[in-house]
């Protein structure tokens, strides 16, 4: 799943700063999803407050500071910008995270510096252009040039793992560890080992990551649709346990939710 126009995980679109999404190239498209690049400058004393629902993925990040490797994560995050900044960040595939650290299960919930030098370098530099689309397109050349040379080819397994992403994010009926063991022809026991291993979170967790992201895209796109169908549609059991997970990953209901503008 590598569809920069995914509109998931970002719940306050309007909110934020100058924000691309950038395509890898087809060598990489099973270790990368994408890249993204915001870019902020904000007046003296002013912050936003950018709020997201991630995917359930690890990113490796680069921004003027230093490179950071911040893993997957089960609730809701944001991050208060202010002065001036940016950020090339790359969404992990599983294959692609396990190439970065041996146990991914280790990173979740957590974000370190990772030693990264000649990227640090390369992309500061791109994003320094005084032609910022220029800049970007260069920052990201020396993030492919960089992940080329370090990031191997997946073995079967990470593969595998990449199928078992892509079949949660894209069937919004999968709602259960056994359907994916099935449509997988694995068993649970492996599933669960296999998540574990390459993306550091429970298959469940995953699913319901994915599940609550479409349920967050719909509340804001489809104001027609009632929240009962949504939930009906995710694989609820009713409107009040979409409530209840809504608002203990968010803070807020879904109908408060749907209300706020952006």
């Amino acid at each position: 799943m590598t569809d920069t126009g995914d509109p998931r995980g970002v719940l306050y679109p309007t909110r934020l700063p100058t924000f691309h999404r950038e395509p890898v190239p087809e060598e990489l498209s099973d270790r990368i999803r994408w890249f993204w690049i915001p870019r902020w400058s904000l007046a003296a004393g002013r912050t936003s407050r950018q709020e997201i629902l991630p995917f359930p993925a690890s990113n490796l990040v680069v921004q003027r500071e230093e490179v950071s490797l911040a893993g997957p994560t089960t609730g809701a995050s944001h991050r208060d910008l202010s002065g001036t900044g940016w950020a090339v960040g790359a969404l992990l595939r599983p294959a692609g995270v396990a190439r970065l650290h041996s146990s991914p299960g280790d990173l979740a919930g957590v974000e370190s510096a990772y030693a990264a030098a000649e990227l640090h370098a390369s992309v500061v530099e791109a994003m320094s252009d005084r032609d910022e689309d220029a800049g970007r397109r260069r920052a990201v050349n020396a993030f492919v040039t960089w992940a080329k040379d370090r990031l191997d080819a997946p073995d079967d397994a990470g593969l595998m793992a990449n199928a078992m992403e892509d079949l949660i994010a894209g069937d919004p009926s999968i709602t259960r560890v056994d359907q994916v063991a099935d449509r997988l022809s694995m068993s649970t026991r492996a599933v669960q080992r296999l998540s574990r291993r390459y993306v550091g979170l429970a298959p469940l967790a995953i699913i319901r990551r994915y599940r609550l992201q479409e349920a967050a895209m719909r509340l804001r796109e489809d104001p027609a649709t009632t929240i009962a169908q949504i939930a009906a549609d995710l694989g609820y059991a009713d409107h009040a346990h979409l409530t209840t997970d809504f608002t203990r990953v968010l803070g807020y209901t879904p109908t408060s939710y749907r209300r706020e503008p952006g």
